[in-house]
């Protein structure tokens, strides 16, 4: 009688093959952690301070050293406090991914996932104390194509200062949506 052994490797191996996923993400190991972070607008502040946050570095960013953000904080003509993506400021390259917005009612705690879609990415975004809002980035994740993802409530307007202080939390896992503190999972 022959030995079935190597049939049997063979077989497993190719059911190995035949289930794995070529499209799979790594897992992921970068840890969701909350900031908080202050900018100043865009006109009308010293330019020392950051008017610009950029969702991968996790981080305000001075829009004189650099283009590297995802949208910036500014007072209207009207003196309304508002958020500007790069699609408004006329920043992104034709057909490029756009970073946006995504208001929510959910508290900035239950707000678990962002979805893939149906940000906002060519308008003005007009933001008052407590309003939230779930992000997109600009598509930063190279081997995938893909942004990243977070959410942020706006936690105190200073009109004096022209500031703007708010709670963000970014997943920057690319591939990855969850957005709630620790390792994502999905």
């Amino acid at each position: 009688m022959r030995s079935s052994l190597p049939l049997v490797l063979l077989a497993a191996g190719l059911a190995g093959l035949a289930c794995s996923d070529p499209n799979a993400i790594p897992p992921a190991t970068l840890t969701n952690v909350i900031d908080t972070v202050v900018v100043g607008a865009l006109i009308g502040t010293p330019v020392q301070v950051p008017s610009g946050y950029s969702i991968p570095d996790r981080r305000p960013v001075r829009t004189d050293q650099s283009a590297a953000f995802d949208f910036v904080y500014n007072v209207d003509a009207a003196g309304s406090p508002v958020f500007l993506g790069q699609a408004v400021l006329h920043l992104t390259a034709t057909g490029a991914l756009e970073p946006g917005f995504l208001a929510t009612q959910q508290t900035f705690d239950e707000i678990a996932t962002a979805p893939s879609n149906g940000y906002v990415t060519e308008d003005t975004i007009h933001v008052a104390v407590g309003d939230r809002f779930i992000l997109r980035s600009r598509a930063v994740c190279t081997s995938l194509g893909v942004p990243e993802y977070g959410k942020l409530e706006v936690l105190e307007i200073d009109a004096v200062a022209r500031t703007l202080k708010f709670q963000v939390l970014v997943n920057n896992n690319c591939g990855y949506r969850d957005l709630q503190p620790g390792i994502p999972q999905h």
